[in-house]
């Protein structure tokens, strides 16, 4: 008979851990805060759109939610840059469309996981925000939307509460986790461009009014992730099956612009008009939006310890909370899901000897996609507007072609493998410093001597390891 195991979180994580650790016959109970969303609906405003790549997709392969998800998930090939001239290009991810990734909202997300728990056998009780834990009696506080407490107790405790983790304080208290937090010093906040019949026809461009004559449901290029990079600061857009976008507005919180000036929606909207003027058409709702939307906060959060002994794990946001940049925090969250799953597994009665080795094995990768997701915010903002940045990634990819197995984009390492975040990460730095070393002093990609790029890969890279 396996242990029970008691999750905090029914969030992406929480909810996905609950599903594979049901599957393999563990009692899991499943502890959240919130209302459930399939009944209350999902609270918007935060962080709503997901992009979705090859580790997230196992770990749904495997709560059997593969289908259920790509109905509900739009492909993006490439980054499809607006420049301030109003013209676009875009840049695609891989090689064609085999290489791509997903945008999906996080409410139906969620909320398809909630059921996938459910039906392996999970029980989740909403509703429930923890509020103590008592370690000698291995119980803790739980208290409803009412204030009303009610005492618990568990055998073995799991923390999928995100990065302001209840769980996370609890373990602190007890014991020092060397928890630090990196404030990125920049905010968000999240709008709206509707699909195009829900525009009002008073803000159409002459090109919205040949878009809704034909049907058209996305009012931009709906198989791509929309980058607006201005620098210092940037503008995304992310598609939603139903035909709308969500839009994420990254800014400085001080400087200009910045939200320290740009506080209300009037002053978004001049914003808007001054620096992102192509898409101030298809926002008909900025300022209320803008005003109603909380501004969000980013930041890289490091632990040293993970977990008490075998009695209590921090995973996801909860132990490694990144900023989303890279689009890989849910993804690594999956990720953290399935090898859990498979250790407990593997020990079900081990559990301290389970959360030790989860931590040897995830924390290098977490700090690894912690990195490069912290340098993908200025490769996004700005390097992708950069006539040298452009050459690198002409060089990259015809790099690929020439030596397969051998050079591969880091890019792809991260979105399209499962190789780990840390293996993906030492190769990009060789791989990076290949191509400065190459692309020096050079304009186009007929300057480059081939001949030593084969020489410089030969020398420091060794065959991909599968």
């Amino acid at each position: 008979m396996k242990p029970e195991i008691t999750l905090v979180g029914a969030g992406l994580v929480g909810a996905l851990t609950a599903t594979l650790l049901a599957q393999r016959g563990f009692a899991v109970s499943v502890f959240e805060r919130r209302p459930d969303p399939r009944i209350h609906g999902f609270l918007g405003g935060r962080s709503i759109n997901l992009a979705l790549a090859e580790r997230g997709w196992h770990g749904l392969r495997l709560a059997g939610l593969q289908d259920r998800i790509g109905k509900l998930a739009v492909m993006m090939r490439g980054r499809m840059v607006h420049h301030p001239d109003g013209h676009t290009e875009l840049l695609r991810y891989g090689r064609d469309d085999t290489e791509a990734i997903w945008s999906v909202s996080r409410g139906a997300l969620n909320m398809a996981l909630l059921d996938a728990a459910e039906a392996a056998g999970a029980r989740i009780h909403f509703g429930q925000r923890l509020d103590a834990v008592d370690w000698e009696k291995s119980s803790m506080t739980l208290r409803d939307e009412s204030d009303v407490a009610r005492v618990q107790t568990w055998t073995t405790l799991i923390g999928a509460d995100g990065a302001g983790s209840a769980l996370r304080a609890a373990m602190a208290a007890a014991t020092d986790l060397g928890e630090r937090f990196e404030p990125l010093e920049h905010g968000y906040k999240e709008l709206e461009i509707p699909k195009v019949s829900d525009i009002p026809v008073a803000t159409f461009t002459p090109a919205l009014s040949r878009q809704r004559e034909r049907g058209d449901l996305f009012a931009i290029e709906p198989n791509a992730l929309h980058i607006w990079p201005r620098g210092n600061y940037m503008c995304i857009a992310l598609p939603n099956a139903e035909g709308s976008f969500t839009v994420t507005l990254f800014l400085p919180n001080a400087g200009n612009p910045g939200f320290a000036n740009v506080r209300t929606g009037a002053d978004a909207r001049a914003l808007f008009a001054r620096d992102f003027a192509d898409a101030l058409p298809l926002i008909p709702d900025l300022e209320k939006d803008f005003d109603a939307n909380p501004t969000g906060i980013l930041g890289t959060l490091y632990l040293e310890r993970w977990h008490l002994h075998g009695r209590a794990l921090l995973i996801g946001d909860a132990a490694h909370a990144i900023v989303p940049f890279h689009g890989q925090g849910m993804n690594c969250g999956f990720e953290d899901a399935v090898e859990l799953a498979e250790l407990l597994y593997n020990a079900p009665n081990d559990a301290e000897s389970a959360f030790a080795q989860f931590q040897r094995r995830r924390k290098p990768n977490a700090d690894a996609i912690a990195a490069m997701a912290l340098e993908n915010y200025v490769e996004m903002r700005d390097s992708v507007a950069d006539a040298h940045f452009l050459l690198m990634r002409a060089l990259e990819r015809q790099l690929a072609a020439r030596k397969p197995g051998r050079f591969v984009p880091r890019y792809w390492m991260v979105t399209f493998s499962r190789l780990p975040y840390a293996v993906a990460f030492r190769r990009g730095e060789i791989q990076s410093a290949i191509l400065r070393e190459l692309s020096a002093g050079k304009t186009d990609l007929t300057q480059i001597d081939m001949a030593i790029a084969d020489r410089l890969i030969d020398e420091r890279l060794a065959p991909l390891p599968h």
